[in-house]
């Protein structure tokens, strides 16, 4: 003869607890993923645009931290450009209406001088940056 006075053993979901299970579950996948792509972009380099135009590039000015991996984006309005970081040993021609993606690593604190190395006019002397660690 069973006993009716022994509390239930097995206790039976509330139709509540599944869609709170899917809930968790959902949200715990969503930290996941962007866990995943904050630790993937934390390791990526920079990019940084410039554009050139005779005479000009634009930033002329750029600030990086020191050590700092980046990827410059270069395009070129209206003649071949050369940008060049003499310092860092890297450079690049840029035709117009390409993008060209150059990667360079600043140093340690300072200033890095850029310039165009392929004569576009009078005025190219002018046509150069400065990159400032720090």
């Amino acid at each position: 003869m069973p006993d009716t006075d022994m509390p239930a053993l097995i206790a039976r979901p509330s139709p509540a607890q599944p869609a709170r299970r899917r809930w968790l579950a959902a949200t715990g996948a969503a930290i996941c993923a962007l866990a995943a792509l904050t630790v993937r972009a934390a390791g990526a380099p920079r990019v940084i645009k410039v554009h050139a135009r005779r005479f000009v590039f634009t930033p002329n000015r750029i600030a990086l931290a020191p050590h700092e991996a980046v990827v410059f984006e270069l395009t070129a309005e209206d003649t071949v450009m050369g940008f060049s970081i003499p310092q860092l040993g890297v450079r690049a021609d840029v035709p117009p209406g390409a993008v060209v993606r150059l990667a360079a690593q600043a140093g340690e604190r300072g200033t890095i001088d850029f310039l165009c190395d392929i004569f576009c006019g009078a005025g190219h002397e002018t046509m150069n940056g400065v990159i400032v660690v720090g």
